[in-house]
C-alpha cells in the first residue's frame, strides 16, 4: 500500500466514492479483520479500474446485495477445509459402487488400480497446492486458466466444471431415495427428493460458515464410516464373527487374485479387467477441486491450505487404497449376493460388498448402520457438488464469462443467484418420479462423466503455464508461499494419465459386439463440446494464447496479501472449533 493509500483521507473518499459505509471502531477482533478486509478489497477495485470505482452500484444499502468484486467471506477455518477435502472425495461409489469392480476385476486388479489412480490424483493435487496457495481466490483454477493459459480456455473449463458439478445435485439427490428404499418403499420420491433440495437451500443460501459446519459434521461421519469398515475387515476376517471363520485372503486364491471379462482368457481377459477396474478409480477417486474451490472463502488460507492439499495423500492412502483392499478380502468377486444385488439393482448399502459380506457372516444391526452412514455420505456429497457449481459459476462471473447479476452476494458473502441457479438444476431430480425419466436423468449424468477427467488435464496443464509464466518473469518457486514437490515431472505424468482415461472410459463401445449409440454419445460427448466451447469463445472475442511473459501474476495478489498482513487469527468459538482445529491445523 502507498503512502498516500494510508491516510485517511484516501481511505475516506475511497469509501464515500465506492458507496461503502465507514466502519466504526469494534472491540470484537473478527469484526475489526473483516473491516480491514472490505476495505483492502474497495482499494484494490480502485487500482484495477485507474482510480475509478470497480463497479457502479457496489453498495451495502438495505437490500443486502454487493455485486462487481468478491464479496465472498473468509469464514471456513482449518477443520471445515479438511472436512470438505473428505466430503467432496468420499461419496457413495466408495461404499457401494466399488463393488462393480470387484466383480469386473477381482481384488488384485481392483487394488492396484486404486492405488495407481491415487498416485495420479496425488500429482494433481500437488499441482493445484502450489497454485491455490499463492492466490487463494474464489474459483481458482476456473480462473487461472483464462488468465496464464487463455481467457476461452477458462471460458470452456469453467463451464464444463460447472455443467459437471451441477449434474451431480440431483444424481445424489436420486441417491438418497434410493438409500432410503433400503429401509422402505413407502415414502414418496416426490417428498424426499423435496426434503433434500430444501435442506441444500437451508445450508447454501446462508452465510458460508453453515455450510462449512454441516459439511463438517456430515464428512466426519463418511470418516468414522470408512474407518468403522476397515476396523470390520480386520476383525472378521482374523475369525471375529458369528460363523467363526478366520478366512483372511482366502478370496485372493479362491476363485483367484483376477477376474477375466468379456469373454477374453489368459492375460487379455485379466487386462481388460484391469482397465475397467481403472476406469471405475478414475471418475471416483477426486479431492484437489474440492480443496481449491473453496479458498476464496478459506480463513488463513496461505496457513490453511498447504495443510490441506498435503492431507489428500493420507485420504487416499486410507480410504480409497484400504477401501479397495477391504473389499477384495471380505467378498469373492464371483459372490452370487453381490452380482444379485447389482442385476437387479438393490437399494442403497444391499448392492455394498460390505453389506454382503455381512449377510455370508450372518451378521445382523450392522446393514442398518451402514445404510444409514450410506445416506449421510450422499447427502454431504451432494451439499459439496452444490456448493462448488455455485461457487464455480461465480467465479465465472467475476470474470465476465456468466451474467453479471451472478455477482451479487447477500451481506453474508453467499453468491445468491448462483446457488439458486444450482437449486433449480437440483430440479431435475424430479424426474425419478418416473421410472423412464429415471433412466434420462441416467443419461444427463453419464453424458458428462468424462467432465472430471477433463478438469484434471485443465489444471495440470494451467500448472505448467504456471510454471513457465515464473521463469519467464524472473520468480523464484522458493519466493512462493508453498513450494509443490517432484515437479514438473509429477505434473507431467498426471496430465498424460488423465487425458488417456478421458478416451478411454467409453472403449467397450468399440469391442465386438459391443457398438451402442447411446454409449458411445454419453461417453465422448463432453470431449467434443470441451473444444467447442473452448473455439466458439476464441473467435467471438478473439482472445489470444497468454504467452509466459505477458502472464498476469499480480491481479488480486495484493489484496490477498494485504488480508495476511492484517490477519488476526479468531479465538475458538466453542470447544468444537478449540479441539477439532488443533487437530485438522
Amino acid at each position: 500500500m502507498s503512502d498516500f493509500e494510508k491516510t485517511p483521507h484516501f481511505r475516506d473518499e475511497t469509501l464515500l466514492a465506492s458507496g461503502v459505509k465507514q466502519e466504526q471502531p469494534y472491540d470484537d477482533i473478527e469484526h475489526r479483520r473483516d473491516s480491514r478486509a472490505r476495505k483492502s478489497s474497495v482499494i484494490s477495485a480502485i487500482k484495477d479500474n485507474y482510480g475509478l470505482v470497480h463497479e457502479q452500484g457496489v453498495s451495502d444499502d438495505d437490500s443486502s446485495l454487493k455485486r462487481g468484486h468478491d464479496f465472498t467471506h473468509r469464514k471456513l477455518r482449518p477443520r471445515h477445509i479438511q472436512l470438505i477435502g473428505i466430503g467432496g472425495t468420499i461419496g457413495t461409489a466408495l461404499f457401494v459402487n466399488i463393488g462393480r469392480g470387484l466383480l469386473a476385476g477381482g481384488p488384485a486388479s481392483l487394488f492396484m488400480a486404486f492405488t495407481i489412480w491415487c498416485s495420479v490424483i496425488m500429482m494433481v493435487t500437488n499441482s493445484m497446492s502450489e497454485m491455490v496457495t499463492y492466490l487463494p481466490i474464489s474459483s481458482p483454477f476456473i480462473r487461472f486458466a483464462g488468465r496464464w493459459v487463455d481467457d476461452a480456455f477458462g471460458f470452456a473449463a469453467g463451464y464444463n466444471f460447472f455443467i459437471f458439478e451441477a449434474a451431480l445435485v440431483p444424481f445424489e439427490i436420486v441417491a438418497c431415495n434410493v438409500i432410503l428404499q433400503f429401509w422402505t418403499d413407502a415414502i414418496p420420491a416426490a417428498a424426499t427428493i423435496a426434503v433434500v433440495i430444501v435442506i441444500y437451500a437451508a445450508v447454501n443460501l446462508f452465510a458460508v460458515k453453515y455450510y462449512g459446519e454441516t459439511e463438517f459434521w456430515m464428512a466426519l461421519g463418511k470418516v468414522l464410516l470408512i474407518i468403522g469398515l476397515i476396523f470390520y475387515t480386520f476383525v472378521v476376517m482374523l475369525g471375529g464373527n458369528p460363523l467363526g471363520d478366520r478366512f483372511g485372503f482366502r478370496y485372493w486364491k479362491n476363485p483367484g487374485s483376477f477376474a477375466t471379462l468379456y469373454g477374453y482368457e489368459g492375460h487379455l481377459g485379466r487386462f481388460v479387467g484391469f482397465l475397467q477396474c481403472l476406469i471405475q478409480a478414475s471418475f471416483t477417486i477426486a479431492g484437489p477441486d474440492y480443496v481449491s474451490m473453496a479458498a476464496g472463502e478459506t480463513e488463513n488460507p496461505r496457513h490453511v491450505l498447504p495443510r490441506a492439499f498435503k492431507a489428500v495423500f493420507y485420504r487416499l492412502t486410507a480410504f480409497f487404497m484400504l477401501g479397495s483392499l477391504c473389499v477384495g478380502i471380505l467378498v469373492p468377486y464371483n459372490d452370487p449376493i453381490l452380482i444379485a444385488a447389482y442385476k437387479d439393482g438393490a437399494p442403497g448399502a444391499a448392492a455394498s460388498p460390505y453389506v454382503a459380506s455381512m449377510i455370508r457372516l450372518h451378521i445382523s444391526i450392522l446393514p442398518d448402520i451402514v445404510n444409514a452412514l450410506v445416506l449421510t455420505s450422499a447427502l454431504s456429497a451432494g451439499n459439496s457438488y452444490c456448493y462448488c457449481a455455485s461457487r464455480s459459476l461465480y467465479g465465472m462471473a467475476l470474470e465476465g464469462k456468466a451474467p453479471k447479476f451472478m455477482t451479487k452476494c447477500t451481506k453474508n458473502g453467499v453468491p445468491i443467484y448462483c446457488v439458486v441457479a444450482v437449486l433449480i438444476i437440483s430440479l431435475l431430480a424430479f424426474l425419478q418420479v418416473s421410472n423412464n425419466a429415471a433412466v434420462v436423468l441416467q443419461w444427463f449424468v453419464n453424458l458428462v462423466t468424462a467432465s472430471q477427467l477433463i478438469n484434471f488435464c485443465v489444471m495440470c496443464f494451467t500448472y505448467l503455464k504456471f510454471r513457465k509464466a515464473l521463469e519467464a518473469q524472473g520468480i523464484s518457486r522458493d519466493s512462493l508461499p508453498h513450494k509443490s514437490f517432484w515437479q514438473p515431472y509429477g505434473t507431467y505424468y498426471a496430465l498424460v494419465m488423465c487425458f488417456i482415461m478421458t478416451f478411454v472410459g467409453g472403449y467397450t463401445v468399440f469391442l465386438p459386439g459391443f457398438w451402442d449409440i447411446p454409449t458411445f454419445l454419453f461417453s465422448y460427448t463432453m470431449i467434443g463440446v470441451f473444444p467447442i466451447m473452448y473455439f466458439a469463445w476464441k473467435l467471438i472475442h478473439k482472445t489470444k494464447w497468454v504467452e509466459p511473459a505477458e502472464a498476469d501474476l499480480k491481479k488480486d495478489l495484493d489484496e490477498v496479501e494485504e488480508y495476511q498482513r492484517n490477519y488476526v487469527e479468531m479465538p475458538p468459538r466453542n470447544w468444537v472449533d478449540k479441539y477439532f482445529n488443533k487437530i485438522f491445523s
